[in-house]
């Protein structure tokens, strides 16, 4: 086999592995964007439904269903500027609540969000506080409270109260803020003749799971705070049996098979969804043991319990916590972290390992959105910004690689002297490095830097809820989804859908294109085999990205654009090396 056919074969191995182990990498690690809020047909766009919403809960027979539920027991209203629903005076259970700000799908007369739904409706999901003891008549899920308001809105609290047999007065007094969190003080009052033993409780109970993917990227389920840090590896698997997976065991999970509780001071632990959370957070000086208990695949729960405490009659004991039910906004869980002591709550979202860098990249970008109201535009100034700062290591790597262009003769002609002494032209290669002061490596300093910029980028479009259905320009709608307008059936004029690894939009071919002219001001490798990867790698590499973010690509491009304004600039700058190319 010659030379020519080793190079072809060796090209076309290193691209396929390319090509389609990146497949396996983002089933696995990097979930490539979110589902697309649109597509082309004919040439138009059109909204497509919500894929992460489960049809057996939106549907309009369960929307009847309900709504049946929901008047047959009495309630109280809530009415924020976020949140509509109410609390069930049966159970006291806040089982009925919608996300008004955010809707299903782009569609302007789209149903907001619905988080919390009653028992008896499909996919019931809800919280409840409440207290328990050996020897007390508490009250449970059939209890009927009393109201002293009908609506629960910021600054008007409403008191539950309801009076035991023995004599205990039980109240649970709920407010919430404009935002997302509730406040909730249980009190009881011993008005018997006999001391009792009493603990308080909350629980979140969910049925079913959500439709979201859970990834090592983006945990997704059962999540909280249990110590120092936050428990991202506990599944909704674990809870039904299941060890931690084969990943899960590499990166050290303390996931175990079936129930998962901790014995902590404080903390907070619910469900997270990918923009959505329910969390219980007990007082914060309390001690409590909290967790998630087995479960038999149909329905999940979390909660905690506080110490049992005598109350002596003639006494009151009181116990505080919060519930978050809401959208997971950045600003709101830090913010909500520092005023109200929560501990690592921003850990909600699931920054991982680059949180020092995704988090400030995340709040200059919004920073950036809030100024010019367009995100698209938000990142290609990020990128200005982020090439701006490594100009001057851009200005070293420029002369590196322009060095190392200039070498090219000399490096040839030792190349053909010991064409058939590979280790020898090797160390002749080095010493010419060392006599000319290059540094092969240096060129690559600014690629390097920007990994960590790339991949905190990534993740803040794939994870935080402000890029959710933000629009660029024209045809793209939703910068944290990939591109819907694809050449492969002629821009939606042919009625099939391409495969998801050949539905290349225009954006990544856009990027494939830049991605060649940056490559064509790259030193030519001497190596044939090289050369033949580096031409086909723009291309590859536009299969590569065409699943991920229109965000993502918008920023490879501009940053490619500028990256060749930048080498045109140079070369301009320094023509005697320019000259030292062409020869």
């Amino acid at each position: 086999m010659n030379n020519d056919n080793k190079n072809f074969i060796l090209f076309a191995v290193i691209a396929a592995v390319i090509l389609f182990g990146s497949q396996f990498l983002q089933s696995h690690f990097f979930p490539a964007a979110n589902p697309p809020v649109t597509k082309i047909e004919a040439g138009q766009t059109k909204v497509v439904p919500n894929p992460g919403a489960d049809p057996a809960a939106d549907g309009a027979a369960a929307v009847r269903s309900r709504n049946v539920v929901l008047a047959e027991t009495p309630r109280v209203r809530i009415d924020t500027p976020k949140l509509h629903g109410s609390v069930n005076l049966r159970g006291a259970r806040i089982d009925d609540l919608v996300l008004v700000t955010y809707k299903e799908t782009i569609d302007k007369n789209s149903q907001p969000i619905r988080l919390l739904s009653p028992v008896g409706s499909s996919a019931n999901y809800f919280a409840e506080f409440g207290w328990a003891g050996g020897k007390i008549i508490a009250p449970n899920k059939d209890t009927l409270w009393a109201s002293n308001r009908a609506d629960l809105k910021p600054n008007q609290p409403v008191t539950l109260s309801w009076k035991s047999p023995q004599g205990l007065i039980f109240q649970i007094i709920i407010s919430v803020d404009q935002n997302y969190m509730f406040s909730i003080v249980q009190k009881v009052g011993n008005a018997g003749a006999i001391p009792v033993s009493i603990r308080s409780y909350g629980i979140v109970s969910r049925l079913g799971i959500t439709q979201d993917a859970d990834t090592w990227t983006n945990h997704i389920g059962p999540i909280g705070v249990f110590g120092s840090g936050a428990n991202y590896d506990i599944g909704y698997a674990n809870l039904t049996g299941q060890e931690p997976s084969f990943f899960g065991k590499i990166f050290g999970s303390t996931a175990k098979a079936g129930e998962n509780y901790f014995d902590t001071t404080g903390g907070w632990l619910g469900f997270g969804d990918k923009y959505w959370l329910t969390a219980l957070v007990p007082n914060q000086n309390n001690a409590v043991h909290s967790g998630f208990p087995a479960s038999n695949g149909k329905t999940y729960q979390a909660n905690y319990t506080t110490k049992e405490i005598e109350l002596n009659p003639g006494k009151i004991l009181t116990q505080s916590a919060h519930f978050f039910a809401g959208a997971k906004e950045v600003r709101l869980t830090d913010d909500y972290e520092k005023s109200l002591g929560i501990k690592n709550f921003d850990k909600a979202i699931d920054w991982g390992w680059f949180r020092i860098v995704e988090k400030p990249i995340f709040y200059y970008l919004d920073w950036l959105f809030r100024m010019v109201g367009n995100f698209g535009v938000a990142i290609i100034l990020l990128t200005v910004t982020i090439r701006g700062l490594m100009f001057p290591i851009a200005q070293r790597q420029f002369a590196s690689m322009a060095s190392m262009r200039a070498l090219q003769p000399k490096m040839k002609a030792l190349q053909e002297r010991y064409k058939d002494d590979k280790p020898r032209q090797q160390q002749e290669i080095m010493a010419l490095y060392k006599t000319e002061k290059v540094n092969p490596l240096a060129g690559c300093l600014p690629t390097f830097l920007q990994i960590p910029i790339f991949y905190a980028l990534y993740k803040v479009l794939l994870l935080t809820i402000e890029m959710r259905h933000q629009p660029f320009v024209l045809w793209i709608k939703d910068l944290s989804a990939h591109d819907p307008l694809t050449p492969l059936n002629l821009f939606g004029y042919l009625a099939f859908t391409p495969p998801a690894f050949l539905a290349i939009g225009v954006i990544p071919i856009l990027l494939g294109i830049s991605m060649y002219f940056q490559f064509k001001l790259n030193p030519a490798p001497m190596d044939e085999t090289q050369k033949q990867v580096f031409a086909i790698m723009p291309w590859v590499l536009m299969f590569v990205m065409a699943p991920f973010a229109v965000g993502l690509q918008v920023y490879w491009i501009t940053s490619n654009v500028l990256t060749i304004l930048q080498q045109k600039l140079l070369y301009s700058r320094h023509p005697a090396l320019k000259e030292a190319v062409v020869k």
